[in-house]
């Protein structure tokens, strides 16, 4: 069966709020999206996380987003493509810096929260963020939804693309993620998790939440940080795939 990536967004804190339990969460994934300091994170939350994850070799992701720290990142936002783009750049810039430092480097992008969800379908801003991607230097991936807007652009302009899907959010019909507003949409059962994570990995397919089955291929599967006893979740979602036979390696 083909490995599969175990990432978390990391780096959620931001001053004296820490939201992650970013120390216990690098000891089980294989690959950290750090927030970039427009969602969440702050300087010294970025080289911190920076640095252990470099000390136990997980890899760092740029996790970018809307200019939005009261929002969380996950309001809709209408930014202009030029302005979005210059906002990819720089936030990747700034993570590279901390990682470089550490003695890493970044090695992939993915969105959050609402330009995440975005990119999905909206082509003019899954442009913006690949030129914003390209111009931060090489050939970075994007990790994202599959099928969506984001990789078909990173796809035109040579971006390697890795397709993600989720062990602890609810599916639409359509493959794409039931809406935050939706009381639904985070999957809380912790049995359930688990259960969905290893059929995702060995099966490729999970129940949507209106019942039909639907194909999910994926490289990398998300659990997410800000889940109370996400570290905990993501040991047992580890622990699940390893003993279902299915290698967690990162894929960057």
């Amino acid at each position: 069966m083909t490995p599969m990536d175990l990432n978390a967004d990391l780096g959620e804190g931001f001053g004296r709020w820490r939201l992650t339990d970013d120390d216990a969460l690098l000891s089980v994934v294989t690959s950290a999206n750090v927030a970039c300091g427009f969602h969440a994170g702050d300087p010294s939350t970025m080289r911190w996380v920076c640095e252990r994850a470099a000390e136990l070799g997980v890899r760092v992701g740029a996790q970018v987003s809307y200019r939005d720290l009261a929002g969380f990142g996950r309001r809709a936002m209408d930014v202009p493509p030029d302005e979005l783009a210059d906002e990819i750049t720089y936030q990747i810039g700034a993570l590279r810096v901390f990682a470089r430092a550490a003695g890493t480097d970044v090695t992939y992008v993915k969105p959050h929260g609402a330009l995440y969800n975005r990119v999905v379908t909206d082509a003019e801003q899954a442009e913006a963020v690949v030129r914003g991607v390209l111009r931060a230097g090489g050939a970075l991936p994007v990790l994202g939804l599959p099928g969506s807007r984001l990789h078909e652009a990173a796809g035109r302009a040579g971006l390697p693309v890795v397709a993600e899907a989720f062990a602890d959010r609810a599916y639409t019909a359509l493959g794409t993620l039931v809406p935050r507003q939706d009381p639904r949409a985070v999957v809380h059962d912790a049995d359930a998790v688990v259960a969905r994570s290893v059929r995702i990995a060995r099966d490729a397919d999970v129940t949507a939440l209106t019942g039909e089955d639907i194909a999910v291929r994926a490289r990398s599967l998300c659990v997410h940080g800000d889940t109370p006893g996400a570290a905990l979740l993501a040991r047992r979602v580890r622990a699940a795939l390893e003993t279902a036979g299915i290698a967690v390696e990162a894929f960057a």
